[in-house]
């Protein structure tokens, strides 16, 4: 066993997390820095395979650690923009207490995505839900209360996914990886546990009806938080359902494109900025969601690109935004305008990571995005033909034109519309450099498409592997990305009017917050009612049989009046025999009952 293999990633990163909480802040960050890069590099050069094999937890074979193509990339990215992330924090004021929780998030983020076996995985799942929402938490006001609402979806997604894997345990007598995942050989939902998994690792992908969390918890928190928690739990929730998923499933990569096409709905409706880039992170996670379920090699390549390029654009933008907020303190974007003259660097990488999301020519998204639209032109539903595309690409296609139209309003209001009253400071030296380092890999990853393909799980260019060769480049591409661009301006001005007027649009959470409080008030109602009758009647019941052993005279006399009529003569009446003090009629109490156990214990 090597250096590289003999302790896993996370647990470095949860001890660097706990050193950071308590170091002065500088040092602390820097420590952090440190730490997240040297995993982006560990990641890089530590060996393929499964390690760890010989511990045990709960008498289970376990694998702590798992190397292969996909858990490598999602480690690289992970430490990537985490170092990214924890420089941000620091310039953005975020205190040691704050980054420290960041840091756990990454760790048992990353000890998920590297784990070699479910129990190991769904250890860290859990572990990365309570880290996130502590993170959120730590900033108080408005965020408690959207933390508990995340803390419970994530609590009953985390459930369903440990019955899924119990019962997949049942069957395969082993919680480790063995390459079929908990779906059938087929892929197909043939099984509650399949479809347990799918609703369980759908709560962090943001499933259509189960995605609610995700753009009411991401606009609560400290600005900086906002960047970690755009990160790691949808990414880490595909990474899921690729291992139990492995084949594909055609019914997930349809709501993977249901999420692209609703994501950007709701996100064109949305003014508060950071609302707006978390509908798009269900939107683009659509995308991914989709590669894993069309199951082809090309798909899947796909879906980690995009993994790969969703991290590095959105985490930029969750900065952009970041920075406007933490100049201007407003969130509204009718509240802003003209910023572009005052905070050039910020305006400059959000137009790159605007661009890249949307999957314009020569910038990352292009790439990712392509793949994943190629990949679906060759799947499922070739007599729901329409056009030459398949249903599913236009799908994906209708969720290009919304993005386009939605970052279209997003740079129109914040940064090139109107003068923004009084002087607004660009963002910082550790902000800009930040923002200009992500900036610079979306642009690398977009031109130069060969050194993504280098680090996805499978090589799109050999046509033996994938099936169909993937090209970046061509006139048909270039084309396509270039209409989908002038498809999104053309939406932005035919709804820019309407939109102005629009208030907040309400979501399913407005249907089932209320249905689920007032569901569990009566729940809660419900039971405490019955506990306190419960609770009369048993007293009641024991006032009378004590009443009955210390008082027999007045009972029998209270029995003869209502059986019989008429008074009794209790002047004349003589001590009854059976009449006890309390103390006797406990003893004797206590006496048949001890020889009741003595006669049941022979």
């Amino acid at each position: 066993m090597s250096a590289l293999t003999a302790i896993p990633p996370a647990v470095v990163l949860l001890a660097v997390a706990v050193a950071v909480a308590v170091l002065p802040r500088r040092i602390g960050h820097a420590l952090g820095i440190l730490a997240t890069a040297a995993t982006a590099a560990w990641a890089v050069v530590v060996p393929a395979g499964t390690y760890l094999t010989d511990l045990q937890f709960l008498g289970f074979q376990t694998a702590l650690l798992h190397v292969d193509a996909f858990s490598r990339l999602m480690a690289l990215i992970f430490g990537l923009i985490g170092a990214v992330a924890v420089l941000y924090s620091y310039a953005s004021q975020a205190d040691s207490r704050q980054t420290a929780f960041a840091l756990s998030y990454v760790a048992t983020s990353i000890g998920a995505v590297t784990a070699g076996d479910w129990l190991t995985l769904l250890f860290f799942w859990e572990l990365m839900a309570v880290t996130s929402t502590l993170l959120v938490w730590h900033y108080g006001g408005q965020a408690v209360r959207a933390g508990f609402r995340y803390a419970v979806f994530h609590g009953i997604g985390g459930s369903l996914l440990m019955g899924a894997i119990v019962w997949h345990y049942t069957i395969t007598d082993t919680f480790v990886f063995d390459g079929t995942g908990i779906a059938t050989a087929s892929g197909a939902l043939a099984g509650l546990p399949p479809a347990m998994a799918a609703v369980g690792i759908g709560v962090n992908v943001g499933f259509v009806g189960l995605h609610a969390w995700l753009p009411d918890t991401y606009p609560r928190p400290h600005i900086a938080a906002s960047v970690f928690l755009c990160v790691f739990t949808t990414k880490t929730g595909v990474y899921g359902m690729y291992r139990a998923f492995p084949d594909g499933n055609v019914w997930i990569a349809y709501m993977g494109g249901a999420m692209a096409v609703f994501g950007v709905f709701y996100a064109l409706l949305q003014n508060d900025m950071r609302r707006l880039l978390s509908y798009h992170i269900q939107s683009q996670v659509g995308y991914m969601i989709a590669g894993v379920g069309i199951g082809t090699a090309l798909a899947q390549a796909g879906a980690f690109a995009h993994v790969f390029n969703h991290i590095l654009y959105k985490s930029l933008l969750f900065m952009t935004a970041g920075v406007v907020i933490y100049r201007t303190g407003e969130e509204d974007l009718k509240k802003l305008g003209g910023l572009a003259r005052e905070m050039p660097i910020t305006a400059t990488t959000f137009t790159v990571a605007a661009l890249s999301i949307a999957g314009f020519p020569f910038f990352n998204g292009f790439v990712s995005k392509g793949i994943v639209i190629s990949a679906s032109h060759y799947t499922f539903d070739y007599a729901f033909m329409f056009a030459n595309q398949t249903g599913l690409e236009w799908m994906l296609l209708i969720g290009g034109v919304g993005t386009f139209a939605s970052f279209i309003k997003f740079g129109y209001y914040a940064f090139f519309h109107g003068d923004h009253d009084g002087e607004v400071r660009d963002a910082n030296r550790g902000q800009s450099v930040a923002m200009i380092v992500v900036a610079v890999l979306c642009v690398v990853y977009g031109v130069f498409d060969s050194a993504l393909f280098a680090i996805l799980p499978f090589d799109v260019t050999d046509g033996a592997v994938v099936g169909h060769v993937y090209k970046t480049y061509t006139v048909d591409h270039v084309v396509e990305g270039v209409a989908l661009a002038v498809a999104g301006l053309v939406v932005f001005v035919a709804t820019k009017k309407p939109l102005a007027k629009l208030g907040r649009v309400r979501d399913v959470d407005s249907a089932y917050n209320p249905l689920t409080f007032y569901a569990t008030r009566g729940l809660v109602r419900g039971v405490t009612e019955i506990y306190a009758a419960v609770d009369r009647l048993a007293v009641r019941v024991a006032h009378g049989v004590t009443y009955a052993v210390t008082s027999p005279t007045e009972v029998t006399d209270e029995l003869r009046r209502r059986t019989v009529g008429g008074g009794v003569d209790t002047e004349d009446r003589p001590a009854h025999p059976l009449r006890a003090s309390i103390g006797t009629s406990i003893l004797v109490l206590a006496l048949f009952a001890t020889l009741g156990i003595v006669i049941l214990s022979l």
